[in-house]
Order: C-alpha cells, then structure tokens, then sequence
C-alpha cells in the first residue's frame, strides 16, 4: 500500500464515549465529575470538558457550504478575508484625509471618520474628507453621534458625481436611533419609520449601509455573549419591521443594516457568537419573505471591547486586543477595528495606532487566517458553542418579542434588568478574583505608581442620559475600573505621605509561607501597597523586629494552618499599632479571633473589599 494511501491510527481500536467516561471518572477518583470538569458560563449553558463527532449530529446548518444561506459558515466562499479599519476623528477636514491617506498606505482596508457635530459635514468640506481616497479600493464609514444628520444623503451624493462604479464602493453610516435610545433614553415614535428616505436614497450605491446596530453598548456595559446576541438581532428585527411597514421592501431594508457587536477575551465563544449571529439573522429574515436569500447575510464589523481595557500596565491591553482579534477574524467578521492599548485613558498616538493596525496585518499576512473559508469547520467544541449561543440567544429573543419588540422590552426595564443584573454578577466575580484582570486585580506591576492627571470620570460609568430622559438606560463602563480607582487612590495618597507596607513576616513550613507570601503579595499589591516578602524568620521576636525596622503597616503573618494557633498571637503581642493579618483561613480561626486577631485574607475574599477596608484603616 502506498504511504499516501494509510489511514492515520489504523493500528488503534475506536474508543466509545463510555470508555472515555469510565476513565476520566476513574481518574477523578471520587470527586463530582460535573463539579470538577463542567464550566457553568455566563450564557446559560455548560460546556463539557470533551467533545466527539456525535456532538455534531442534528445540526443542519452543517450541510451548508460557505457563502450558502444560513451563513453560518460565512458570508464568503473561498476565503475568510476581512477589512482592517481604523477610526479617524474628524476635527479639521485636511487634517483628517491627510491621516487616512497615510494609514491606507500603512495597511488599513477601512476607513472609521468619527465626527462630534456632523451637521457641520457640508458637500463641499465632505469632498475634502475624501479627496484621492479611492472609493472603489477603501471602505468609508461616516460615524456621527445625532440620527438626524445627512451624512447618507452627502455621501451619495458625492459618490454618484463622481466617476466611481457605485457597485464597487463599500461604505456605512452609523445611523442608530434605537442604539441612541438605549444610551440617552429618548426616541420619537416615527424614528425607524422615517428612516424609509435614506433607505431609498442609499440604492443609488447597492453596497451602502445607512443603519447601523450597535450591540457591543450591550457587550460595553456587562452583558454576556448571549445578552449581547440576542438584544441586537432584536433591535435589528425592529428596524425591519418599521421599514417594512414604512414601505420599504425586506430585500432593501435588510441590505441597509450593519451591525456592530463587540469582541471580549472569551475566545473560542466570541468566534462562535459570529457563527451563531448569522445563523440566526438568516433566519429571522427568511421570515419576512426576502426574494433573494443573499439579502439574509449578517454583515458584522466587530469592535474590540472597552470593557475589559485597563489603565494600570496598559499593555496587557495588547495582548488582549490580540485574542479578541483572532476571534472577530475567525468567526467571520466583516471588517475589525482593534482599539489602541491606550485608548481607553488617552488621545491614541500614532504608536499605539500604529500597533493595532499591526496587529490585524500580522493576522493577515503572516498567520494568514484571511485564507480560509470558515476555519472553525468542524471543530466539535466551536459547532457546540454555535449551536448552544444561537439556542439561548433564540430564546431570549423570542422573550423580547413576547414583550413587543426591543423599544417596547427597553421600555419596560427588561433589558436593563437582564444586563444589570449580568453585570453584577461579574463583578462579584472580579472582585472575588474568579475573573481575573491581570495587572489589575491579579498579578499586579509592583513597580508601577500612577502619577496625577486622570480625570475621575475614568472610573465611572459612561452616563449619557439625555435630560428628560423616559426610561433607565445603560451606561457602558469597565470591569477593572473598582480596582483601579482603589489603587490611583494610594498613589494620589503617596503624593504626600508614605506609601503604605506591607510586610511578609514568613515563619514554619517552608511550602506553605512561600505560596502564602506570594499570595499576599499579589493581595496588597493590588492598592498600590509597597510589599516587602522575606525567605522565613526563626523566631517571632526576629521577624517582628525586622517588620518595624521597614516601616511596615501591615504585617501579614504566612505559615500553615496548624502553625497559626502559635505563631500569630505571638506576633500579635508584639505589634504596636501595625495591622496584624494572617495569610489564610486556617481551622483555628474561630480560636484567633476570640484572642482579638480579625483579619485573614484567602481566596475566597473580596479582595475589593477588604482592601477598601485596610484603606480606611490607614486613614487612605
């Protein structure tokens, strides 16, 4: 037989799902399987620890091939490729094209010009935003915060007096008046219908999006993955009820939408979102009867999400940028825009800029992940995910409808209690550490000291509410934000006094004040403490001393449990005014406590709140 022609592992029996598990329940000898291997997630499922073939029975939408309605496998054919944006904020209209001739030349495919007053957009300064950008070569999207601007009806304009092939130019406006409702809490009762006219005009250039759904506010303010999914599927399932009412044939009023989702660091469940998204977006347009299925396809452009972004050891930010692009492009996005590490706290730069752009070219050119079709094909794990987003997104879709429609569900509070509700329970598990933000609530940089000149509001939410606002909204904020207000609040504190100590006073088994002292570390570090770890003390007398000859003002006693009962009253005896806190939850707690030591940190803390508290005790 020739070597081509050998079946990899022929020599090795198949082995059943039953084997598998009577062996891993074997090897977990005793413990609670579903305990132990079965990840309960934020989207209301669970995800098993494997997956076999079989796991892939049932799912019609296999049968599809990419580019074939339902889309699930993407809207293309024979490649996976996808449009590098990068966001342009227009202040002076030179300035602005002259920076987009630049990046186009630098690796950017798409075109962001953000404006803070689009009515200030005219046909003549428009045509200075855009002269010698190739319109047939570049996706232009015009970003304006007011629904009541003509930015569409310019850009046709423009583009048809042009000499330009309408048909090759691929373009957006970001008009979202029920996204504006959702931020601000005002909406006129025609807002969708009256959308009908830049719909119609917007014909003239068959690739132009005029009506953008902005799900990564719900991705921005602590939604899940499914939360996210299935509030904007229904907000698009909203507009195409209003534009079909209005008038507006569902071919045209689907082709008119794009949506922007946001992309989080939950990797292999962001790709399968993508996946899940155009599935069912097919099929709620189906419903509507469109007389080209082609009309059905999700056109997504994802977003790196603010929402997990840091201001301490910003850099992080990079690495997370770098996962969550990989999952926008392997799920199928449209187009991408990686926000700059710095963008959350600063006016980006042309470094930081310049390495998200990087970092979408490096996807491109040298992992070439634009090259194939649907590179998640067949992947037991990712078709499981696509399936299990998709059933939970459904279902709370339908729980929208049942409510009248997204603007009618927003009205209720529905919404809104379904995210805040999300949201607190992430950040619960943020400031337990179940979540961890590295650099921020763990593994912090112990020599990073943040000087003044942040305003405050970087550590609030994102309030936008319009005055006479009709309902609750949302308000986009980031998880780490609690945490970092904790610190900057040490370090303004700094400015003017000593920064506060913590000092490992380190006794006993070796294994266990080690770990413990770099557990507590870790814990303090987190407000900007200074720590100070020690390789073990003989007596207590010894390390007691050395404690006072640093300064310290938190004394964290590490030892092992049966150790404590000891050493910490001991310790205690001997401190004069400094806080005693003892590095576990050891059995005799109850015992310490009566002899008036109160103060233990593990794992199961709030390590928010207790840091709060050794502020407040230090006069912070």
């Amino acid at each position: 037989m020739a070597e081509k022609d050998k079946k990899l592992f022929a020599d090795f029996s198949p082995v059943s799902t039953e084997e598998w598990e009577a062996k891993i329940n074997a090897d977990l000898k005793g413990k609670d399987y579903e305990r132990a291997l079965v990840w309960k997630t934020y989207e209301g499922f669970s995800v098993r620890p494997y997956y076999r073939q079989e796991n892939l029975a049932g799912k019609e939408y296999l049968e599809s091939l990419p580019g074939e309605f339902p889309y699930v496998r993407g809207n293309n054919k024979t490649s996976n490729n996808w449009l590098i944006r990068q966001n342009i904020f227009v202040t002076d209209f030179e300035a602005a094209n002259k920076k987009a001739l630049t990046i186009l030349g630098k690796g950017a495919t798409s075109l962001g010009f953000l404006f803070s007053d689009c009515c200030a957009v005219t046909k003549e300064n428009l045509a200075v935003l855009l002269k010698d950008i190739c319109l047939e070569a570049a996706e232009v999207n015009l970003v304006c915060p007011s629904d009541d601007c003509n930015l569409a009806e310019l850009f046709v304009d423009h583009v048809s007096a042009g000499s330009w092939d309408n048909k090759n130019v691929v373009a957006s406006t970001a008009t979202d008046p029920i996204g504006t409702f959702v931020l601000q809490g005002i909406i006129a009762s025609d807002a969708v219908t009256k959308l009908k006219a830049v719909v119609e005009k917007a014909k003239a250039v068959p690739n132009f999006r005029t009506i953008a759904v902005h799900g990564k506010f719900f991705a921005n303010s602590g939604a899940s993955i499914v939360q996210e999914l299935a509030f904007a599927l229904a907000q698009g399932a909203e507009y195409l009820t209003g534009l079909t009412e209005a008038g507006v044939s569902i071919d045209d009023a689907a082709k008119a939408i794009k949506f922007n989702m946001g992309v989080g660091n939950n990797y292999f469940m962001e790709i399968a979102k993508l996946r899940a998204g155009r599935l069912l977006w097919s099929k709620i347009v189906e419903a509507y009867g469109p007389e080209c299925k082609c009309s059905a396809k999700m056109i997504v452009h994802s977003e790196t999400n603010r929402y997990n972004k840091t201001i301490y050891d910003p850099y992080v930010n990079m690495l997370r940028t770098q996962t969550e692009a990989m999952s926008a492009a392997l799920g199928g996005a449209h187009s991408l825009t990686v926000l700059p590490f710095n963008a959350v706290y600063e006016e980006t730069t042309e470094f930081s800029e310049r390495i998200a752009r990087n970092q979408q070219i490096l996807l491109q050119e040298e992992s070439h992940l634009n090259k194939i079709a649907d590179p998640s094909a067949g992947s037991y794990y990712i078709e499981t995910l696509t399936e299990s987003i998709a059933d939970e997104a459904w279902k709370l879709f339908l729980a929208v409808q049942d409510l009248g429609g997204f603007i009618a569900a927003f009205k209720a509070g529905f919404v809104q209690s379904e995210i805040k509700a999300m949201a607190a329970e992430r950040d619960k598990r943020v400031a337990q550490r179940r979540d961890n933000i590295l650099g921020t609530n763990q593994f912090p940089n112990f020599t990073e000291k943040m000087k003044p000149g942040f305003d405050g509001s970087l550590f609030e939410p994102i309030d936008l509410t319009a005055e006479g606002a009709e309902v609750e909204t949302l308000k986009p904020y980031r998880e780490s934000q609690a945490f970092e207000a904790l610190r900057y609040t040490t370090d303004m504190y700094a400015q003017e006094n000593k920064r506060p100590l913590a000092f490992m006073l380190t006794m006993g088994s070796l294994a266990f004040r080690k770990a413990r002292a770099q557990f507590s570390c870790n814990f303090f570090a987190v407000a900007g403490f200074d720590v100070v770890d020690n390789n073990g003390f003989a007596t207590v007398e010894e390390g007691v001393a050395a404690a006072k000859a640093a300064g310290a003002d938190i004394v964290v006693v590490c030892s092992s449990d049966e150790e404590y009962a000891e050493i910490a009253p001991k310790v205690a005896e001997q401190l004069d005014g400094e806080i005693l806190v003892v590095a576990g939850a050891p059995a005799c707690m109850d015992e310490l406590k009566e002899k008036g030591i109160t103060n233990f940190i593990h794992v199961k803390s709030n390590i928010l709140e207790d840091l709060k508290s050794y502020q407040s005790k230090l006069g912070i």
